[in-house]
């Protein structure tokens, strides 16, 4: 029976240490990132439309996340008969982005310089927000990479479009990510997924979207279709990029956010998409946004944002290993 270094060790329980990402460490000095996956907060907020809070999301889901903190022998997932995250995965901490208050352009500036910092370095980054603004300049920061490596198709699990052009001169804020990111020239495509309801985006923008190349089902279409089928509208083999917001979740599991939407998805119907990119598609950065605690006092919001990271991180890293040997 292995040890697993425990006896060698702290036994470093969820509640105690600081609070990095899954106890992973921290790194402070974004010139020496040595890791697999580069974990940045972007605690940024000014572009919610309605309730603000999710500038304490970055927190809140790196303290939820010390409860997946597997230590030396990984998670053992005994359907898929995997050791997921052991200790060959390389998880740094870079803390988060400097929030400049009422300055969205530099605030933005100083996400996109982390997550240039993380890709020069070879990590993938993995971004957690803040509202969902904060995933212009995660794009942004792609010009380089795609520059050399070749074009990104966007995956966005969400209950709102957020294809917004412009708004009384608003440009940067949560609803006008996707019409930012599809601009890029870099950008091939979008898989817009849990997409519902009343919406923040007008029938011009689903239009606009559609002929830009945007690919929209809802919750209903998506379990309508069932996952492979949803895959199968995915370029396979593209590169991949996946924005999550935590409001594509039904508010029953997940209220802690700014703009909650009923007839969302329940975990599963996420985590089996988010499975199924990792086997077909090459995962070159992900967010998770919009996570706003103060609206959950059970903290099952954050939970769910943290085992959906640690999830994904670890399916990717185990396809990844798979493919190299």
């Amino acid at each position: 029976m292995q040890d697993h270094g425990y006896k060698g060790g702290r036994l470093n329980l969820p509640f105690v240490g600081i609070s990095t990402f899954a106890k992973s460490r921290h790194v402070e000095d974004w010139e020496s990132i040595d890791a697999d996956v580069a974990i940045l907060g972007a605690p940024f907020d000014f572009g919610t439309q309605w309730r603000s809070g999710a500038r304490f999301g970055p927190r809140a889901v790196r303290e939820a996340s010390t409860l997946f903190s597997f230590g030396h022998a990984g998670a053992y997932d005994h359907e898929d008969d995997a050791t997921y995250l052991d200790a060959s995965v390389r998880i740094a901490d870079l803390g988060d982005a400097d929030i400049i208050h009422t300055k969205t352009d530099e605030s933005h500036e100083n996400i996109a310089f982390g997550v240039r910092k993380a890709l020069q370095a070879g990590a993938l980054p993995v971004v957690i927000g803040g509202d969902h603004s904060v995933n212009i300049p995660c794009i942004n920061a792609f010009a380089d990479d795609c520059a050399e490596n070749g074009p990104i198709h966007i995956v966005q699990i969400d209950a709102h479009l957020d294809f917004v052009d412009e708004r009384h001169g608003v440009t940067a804020g949560h609803g006008n990510p996707m019409r930012r990111a599809i601009e890029k020239d870099y950008v091939s495509g979008m898989t817009q997924l849990g997409i519902r309801n009343v919406s923040s985006t007008a029938k011009e923008g689903y239009e606009d979207a559609r002929a830009r190349g945007s690919d929209i089902l809802s919750v209903r279409q998506v379990r309508a279709l069932g996952t492979d089928a949803v895959l199968d509208r995915i370029p396979q083999g593209a590169r991949v990029y996946v924005t999550i917001d935590i409001d594509a979740f039904c508010p029953s599991i997940a209220s802690g956010t700014g703009t909650p939407s009923h007839g969302g998805f329940l975990y599963y119907d996420v985590l089996e998409i988010l499975q199924g990119l990792s086997k077909r598609n090459h995962i070159v950065g992900v967010d998770l946004v919009e996570v706003a605690p103060a609206y959950d006092p059970t903290e099952s919001t954050q939970i769910l944002a943290a085992q959906v990271l640690m999830n994904f991180i670890g399916f990717i890293f185990h396809e990844s290993n798979k493919s190299s040997t």
